[in-house]
């Protein structure tokens, strides 16, 4: 069962908060055990080990524990209310998407007779049935997490009511606000053998509606779709807001005019959304892509959730159509759905984390060729959100308006809707540039707004490459080719994170430009692999799936040999997830060795740290904050020689072979003492820090230091 979460209490004397992006001041620290709460504060979650005698720990547990240390945010008092909320409705968005991906898969691997174990030696059904067991007390905790917020809300002048709370002229106005902006969208479906039972869509908030028949009849099922997302689900009257839902059941009347509605029942389904596109047989990638979208609106359904108060006769009838195990019916108090509570219609500053300017270094300097100036006497590393990603938008829109620029190549994965990259893009490719976009189609969720920009770049002119069969490119890769005295010189942007500027005010990432020959001539290799399947060799890059795993290995098992011969063996690594079977075995043995190994995992991690005679000498750690830890940062000790990559590749199995990957080396000292030392900071961090044990438990580390507030203060000091 998971464990309540709950509020950190601050201790009465914080530790100094140690310099930031300084190596060496904080190693001494690091060496310190950790204060972490007690269970009886909750400090600690359910254990992750499904199986005592495995080196592996359960991914889909792992995965659950992750969002049970998002929902400690959600209940940190510490959090202003508004954010709290946030979190809430993170951590429902986040096991929507796990059951509409995570939980279909094991669904399906169990339809096709699996029957091999996983690494941790459990069987899908075996899975299923943990996961079932904790997923139902996890969404009971996220929506008492969301009513305790909004109860705290309204103790700010922030009201969610009830219609039946309203008084008789806060009524009239809802009615007509009503039957002017809601009843015209909505669209009453009777279920009789003339109407067979509607098809639900995932993640449809819909009531279940019970009309009167005649005298000694059976009343009639009706569905109503709750319209959310063509209608804001919070409805704002006066001072006080409403859900959607329960306006609509409480205008049923005047749906159903002249019938008796005896009763309405919220619920909410969720489908398969883990669609295989069938890529190796497809002649045009983008059609079967769009095709496969039509698909996917109707995988089956993996999920009922239903309110308290509704009659076991009502959820018998939803789940037996809809196909699904009594185990998969989730009975909840409600909201249903707090996913769409991220953003409720209130301009209270003062309820939200203060807002925070990122800091814009000035790249162009004094002269005319501004950026690429700039580049050439060095690179430059910024870290997001602290620094901002106009930074890197500017650098393109330079390029795009360069007359000197001849090329720029781009991969694209996840975009978002700013108009500034694809107007960078589209100018310079109608200013007759060569402008190659190669964009990932397969990026999940994110498919029809990747085929859009598609064709809006070629409208424009530019050449637009959908990736690799059977790969999907991952990687946030950029390269500018201009003419300068001497010949063309080759400009690079390498980045942790996608190029959406929303997210990069949201999500922390590393993004490095820099006139580097060999990193220029690397990139220039890879565009052509990925674009003409071109041989390629790489001098400074890491590329997953050709050689990032073997290059992973080898610094792993050097660090090994360092250690077996006295010197100072040490690896230091963030990533979002640690799932590799392969990389965890590496790690083993680099641990066997002696190494030092400290790993930052915000997310999943199936290592086990501290096992005597595996694992004693590996330390993990999960932050998290008000961003969203993003960054990933590769460093190994290098027998006194620091060797430091940034990149965009997870230690999983889909990113190191299944994905194209670019992980490159930094190069310049300065940059690796700053990464070195954001390291650092990360490690001593206690606000938003937890230690995984042995025992598969996360405990949750005392204090007040947020390595997010420390480097937010280093741009902005007071």
């Amino acid at each position: 069962m998971i464990c309540e979460v709950f509020t950190v209490r601050a201790p009465t004397s914080p530790p100094p908060a140690p310099d930031v992006l300084t190596p060496s001041a904080k190693r001494g620290r690091r060496k310190k055990t950790p204060r972490v709460a007690p269970p009886s504060e909750g400090g600690q979650t359910f254990s992750t080990v499904a199986n005592p005698d495995s080196p592996f720990l359960n991914r889909e547990l792992s995965w659950l524990a992750f969002n049970a240390r998002v929902l400690a945010e959600a209940r940190d008092e510490r959090n202003p209310p508004l954010e709290r909320l946030k979190y809430a409705a993170i951590c429902g968005s986040n096991l929507d998407e796990f059951f509409m991906v995570r939980v279909a898969g094991v669904h399906r691997q169990i339809a096709a007779g699996v029957n091999t174990p996983g690494p941790d030696g459990l069987l899908p059904r075996e899975t299923l049935g943990l996961v079932r067991e904790r997923t139902h007390t996890m969404l009971r905790q996220i929506e008492k997490a969301a009513r305790r917020t909004l109860r705290d809300l309204t103790a700010e002048g922030v009201r969610l009511v009830r219609v039946a709370d309203l008084g008789k002229r806060a009524r009239a106005a809802l009615r007509e606000h009503y039957l002017a902006e809601i009843q015209p969208v909505l669209t009453p479906l009777v279920v009789d053998p003339s109407h067979p039972f509607p098809y639900l869509s995932n993640l449809s908030l819909n009531l279940a509606v019970l009309l009167g028949s005649g005298e000694g009849e059976e009343p009639e099922f009706a569905r109503v779709k709750v319209p959310v997302g063509v209608l804001p689900r919070v409805v704002p009257v006066g001072d006080a807001l409403l859900l959607l839902e329960d306006v609509i059941a409480a205008h049923l009347g005047d749906l159903f005019k002249g019938r008796t509605v005896l009763a309405a029942h919220v619920f909410r389904v969720t489908r398969n959304t883990d669609y295989e596109f069938e890529e190796e047989e497809a002649e045009d990638l983008l059609a079967t892509i769009e095709d496969g979208l039509r698909r996917r609106r109707f995988g089956s359904a993996v999920r009922l959730e239903v309110m308290g108060e509704t009659p076991p006769a009502i959820v018998t009838f939803l789940r037996e159509r809809l196909g699904l195990a009594p185990e998969d019916v989730f009975t909840l108090e409600g909201p249903l759905g707090t996913a769409d509570l991220m953003s409720l219609p209130v301009d209270r500053p003062d309820l939200s984390f203060p807002p925070y300017a990122p800091a814009v270094p000035d790249l162009d300097g004094d002269d005319e060729d501004g950026v690429f100036d700039t580049l050439r006497h060095g690179d430059v590393l910024l870290h997001h959100p602290y620094d901002g990603f106009t930074n890197v938008l500017n650098f393109l829109e330079e390029a795009a308006r360069d007359p000197q620029v001849l090329a720029i190549k781009q991969t694209l994965y996840r975009t978002g809707d700013d108009p500034r990259l694809l107007g960078a893009l589209r100018t310079a490719a109608e200013n007759g540039k060569q402008v190659v976009a190669l964009i990932e189609l397969k990026a999940r969720f994110d498919e029809q707004r990747n085929i859009s920009w598609a064709r809006k770049l070629e409208r424009a002119g530019a050449h637009v490459v959908y990736g690799m069969a059977g790969l999907k490119t991952h990687a946030k890769v950029t390269l500018v080719v201009r003419r300068e005295e001497g010949g063309l010189r080759r400009y690079v942007h390498i980045g942790t994170g996608n190029y959406n500027p929303k997210t990069a005010r949201l999500y922390t990432d590393l993004s490095l430009l820099s006139a580097d020959p060999d990193l220029g001539a690397d990139v220039s290799e890879l565009f052509n692999h990925l674009t003409g399947y071109a041989e390629a060799g790489y001098t400074r890059l890491l590329v997953a799936p050709d050689t990032a795993r073997s290059g992973f290995e080898e610094l792993l098992d050097r660090e090994a040999e360092y250690a077996r011969a006295g010197q100072d063996g040490w690896v230091r690594v963030k990533v979002n997830q640690l799932t590799d079977p392969g990389m965890i075995e590496a790690l083993y043995r680099a641990a066997g060795a002696g190494v030092r190994v400290e790993l930052l995992i915000r997310g999943v991690c199936c290592l086990r740290p501290g096992v005597p005679g595996l694992s004693e000498t590996v330390r993990v750690r999960s932050l998290l904050g008000r961003y969203l830890e993003h960054a990933r940062i590769y460093a190994f000790g290098g027998g006194g020689s620091p060797e430091v990559y940034l990149g965009s590749a997870d230690w999983m199995s889909r990113n190191l072979d299944r994905r194209v990957e670019v992980i490159a080396p930094v190069l310049d000292d300065r940059h690796r003492d700053e990464l070195l030392g954001l390291l650092d900071t990360e490690w001593a961090d206690e606000r938003g820090s937890w230690e995984l044990n042995a025992d598969g438990i996360y405990e949750k580390l005392l204090g007040d230091f947020s390595a997010q507030q420390a480097f937010a203060e280093a741009r902005h000091p007071a």
